[in-house]
């Protein structure tokens, strides 16, 4: 066990937008817009670099696979693909839950529901977060991938498709909410309010490597992101959090509030791999297995590395701060993805 690196790198599955330049939409974002992990490590003259990905998770996995990082924010499904193909990672916090699915089209467009992109060219960037709860809301309606002329592509440039009209529709986050303001889109399906199956999921792994030789910082970093959750999740601070999120450029205060509208802070910027986390990322395995995009399955429980982020809580006397949500009624188990409709599914135009 090696005293103390000389640098701590961190991947982020997401291109930096604005000046300086920034991510939005988790307590990662917070914590990277704050310095906080670089102020935990200032005394110790530990360098932290960040590194920024505009091909999202699957470059990130690259990354990861040329030894190239430390740590890295990414969403369920690319580091699902990545651990079933051999990368020696261990999830130590959640950094953004339960984010909402969008489906956009042209204003003019004829779809007005989820069953209408039969056929269509539809966008939306293939081995990201989005990917498994897309394809769960077709088959929730009867469709799968093949019955739509799939466009895989990046954000930015899926967005720029939808606006010239080269594509018929695109599935994507909050920021599909701008086009929709600008006028050149129209959203016909949100995931608010709908079965949290369709929601996306992100998180902060570390290789097994760094963990297993620095311990002691694997914990300090832990905690100054723990730290900027702690902050991010206190309503008090809703407005300022959605200030911060907003300076990148990606998306305005009132699309943030928007999104997070009726849900508290501590329920989307929860670190904890609570029991409901935790069944859908072993929900996220079986239908990343199902849907063909990993060849093998795995066992989430000795995935997920609970030891660093339940040592913070308890040096910081977190332990009830942020609810430990149940696995419920909303799990993917319950809705039994099939080409049956999801139980309290709704499609809103």
């Amino acid at each position: 066990m090696a005293a103390a690196p000389a640098v701590i790198r961190v991947g982020v599955a997401s291109p930096a937008h604005g000046s300086p330049p920034g991510i939005s939409g988790s307590s990662i974002a917070i914590a990277h817009a704050t310095g906080a992990i670089e102020q935990e490590f200032k005394a110790d003259n530990i360098k932290v670099e960040w590194f920024f990905f505009k091909g999202a998770g699957p470059a990130v996995n690259e990354a990861l696979s040329n030894k190239q990082l430390d740590f890295a924010f990414q969403g369920d499904l690319p580091s699902i693909i990545g651990k079933a193909a051999g990368l020696k990672t261990r999830l130590i916090l959640a950094t953004g839950i339960r984010a909402n699915l969008y489906l956009a089209v042209p204003p003019d467009s004829t779809i007005r529901k989820v069953e209408d992109l039969r056929g269509k060219r539809v966008a939306f960037f293939k081995g990201t977060n989005g990917q498994l709860p897309i394809n769960r809301l077709l088959a929730a309606h009867g469709l799968a991938e093949k019955d739509l002329r799939v466009v895989n592509l990046d954000t930015a440039t899926s967005q720029a498709a939808l606006t010239t009209k080269d594509i018929d529709a695109v599935f994507g986050g909050y920021d599909l909410i701008k086009l929709r303001d600008k006028g050149v889109a129209r959203i016909v399906y949100t995931s608010k309010g709908d079965s949290p199956v369709f929601t996306r999921q992100s998180h902060m792994l570390v290789t097994d490597d760094f963990a297993g030789k620095y311990p002691e910082q694997t914990r300090r970093f832990v905690k100054a992101v723990v730290k900027a959750a702690r902050w991010s999740s206190d309503d008090a601070n809703r407005e300022e959090v959605f200030r911060m999120w907003a300076r990148p450029g990606t998306a305005k205060l009132e699309h943030w509030k928007e999104d997070y509208e009726g849900q508290p802070l501590r329920t989307r910027l929860s670190p904890l791999f609570d029991p409901f986390l935790t069944e859908r990322y072993k929900d996220a395995v079986e239908h990343a297995y199902q849907f063909r995009l990993i060849r093998r399955k795995f066992d989430v429980d000795t995935w997920i590395d609970r030891s660093f982020l339940n040592a913070t809580l308890k040096e910081l006397k977190l332990e009830s701060y942020w609810p430990a949500n149940p696995v419920g009624a909303f799990s993917a188990k319950a809705a039994q993805v099939s080409q049956k409709p999801v139980p309290g599914g709704s499609i809103r135009s």
